[in-house]
């Protein structure tokens, strides 16, 4: 196995090091990091984004030739290191010889920096991983809220002065991450849009933490990463069509879940029901048509699968606080104008 050390908190400090260990081509720009690999260890690339002095994101998405172990030998015990696992596995222990915690696919992991032991953080050869980590530093987080409430929440108790929690499935994060690896704006902008979005990927996992303390004691079965991309299969579906007349038969049978863990589902990753989420893409999606089309507002009802304009009329106003016809005439006076 190959070990390699990362003794620094300064992101850029971190990126040297991985380069002068792993080799590969590094690429700096502004407050974001990207090592290229494509050497005898293995191919892939690591990115590293500066969100602020105590806040880096980190994403490796790389198939190593060997088993490869990073380890964090920090004097930082206030660290926290907010995990995701968007394909393959990664593990996780403390010292050499520690339990194993593993983060197997669509998983959130929370993990302490320890005063006493290194943190390792290990990837199996020859498995294609794309694994997300948010890395905060407690003690100098500017927000005095949420410096206090992760201190409170994932460090006051820590047994041995160590965490490790490993969550039950999200793919709210995985939207999330996906959408970070998708923009493309420039300057103020990207930082902008960058920052908004690592800072509620942050958010989703302290949110799984939460909800699944709350679900520890019950008889909740989480769902299984098949069942999960199911889901996520069914809602893209409906975003694409949803002019289809949908039943919960219809849904259950093309993409072979029960209607229990399709309900769940759906819960879980859009916290809404499936006919509520129907409901609000085919809104959502006559929205847009009104902006950009040329249709009258009856045929945008039919267009996106609704069967009453006066019901379609009732939702759009209490989701967006006015009826679809003033909403297009705005949209004509405004074409005029400009």
């Amino acid at each position: 196995m190959k070990t390699i050390a990362i003794t620094s908190n300064c992101l850029s400090q971190v990126f040297k090091q991985l380069q002068m260990q792993i080799g590969g081509e590094l690429e700096e720009k502004s407050k974001e990091y990207k090592l290229k690999i494509d050497n005898e260890i293995g191919k892939g690339f690591i990115i590293g984004i500066a969100i602020e002095p105590a806040i880096c994101y980190i994403e490796y998405e790389i198939d190593f030739n060997e088993d490869v172990s990073l380890t964090y030998r920090q004097d930082n015990s206030n660290a926290i290191h907010f995990g995701y696992c968007s394909k393959g596995q990664l593990v996780q222990k403390f010292g050499e010889n520690g339990k194993k915690n593993k983060l197997n696919q669509f998983q959130t992991g929370i993990f302490s920096n320890s005063s006493s032991q290194a943190n390792y953080f290990s990837f199996n050869k020859n498995q294609e991983v794309k694994v997300s980590m948010v890395t905060v530093d407690t003690l100098s987080v500017h927000d005095s809220e949420l410096r206090e409430q992760l201190k409170n929440t994932f460090l006051k108790n820590k047994e041995n002065g160590q965490l490790a929690y490993v969550g039950s499935l999200n793919l709210k994060i995985f939207e999330k991450i996906g959408i970070l690896n998708t923009i493309h704006q420039k300057g103020l902008v990207r930082n902008l849009l960058i920052n908004s979005t690592v800072y509620l990927i942050l958010a989703l996992e302290i949110e799984q933490h939460k909800y699944d303390l709350i679900k520890a004691d019950t008889n909740y079965n989480s769902l299984t990463p098949s069942e999960m991309v199911m889901v996520k299969s069914a809602s893209e579906h409906i975003k694409s069509n949803p002019e289809i007349q949908y039943s919960l038969k219809y849904l259950c049978r093309k993409f072979g879940l029960s209607p229990f863990k399709l309900q769940e589902g759906f819960k879980i990753l859009h916290n809404r029901t499936v006919a509520d989420f129907i409901k609000n893409v085919r809104v959502e999606v006559a929205e847009n048509l009104i902006r950009t089309s040329e249709l009258n507002i009856t045929e945008i009802v039919y267009t996106v699968g609704f069967t009453s304009r006066s019901y379609f009329s009732k939702i759009f106003k209490e989701k967006y606080n006015c009826s679809p016809k003033h909403y297009q005439n705005h949209q004509n006076k405004f074409a005029i104008t400009a």
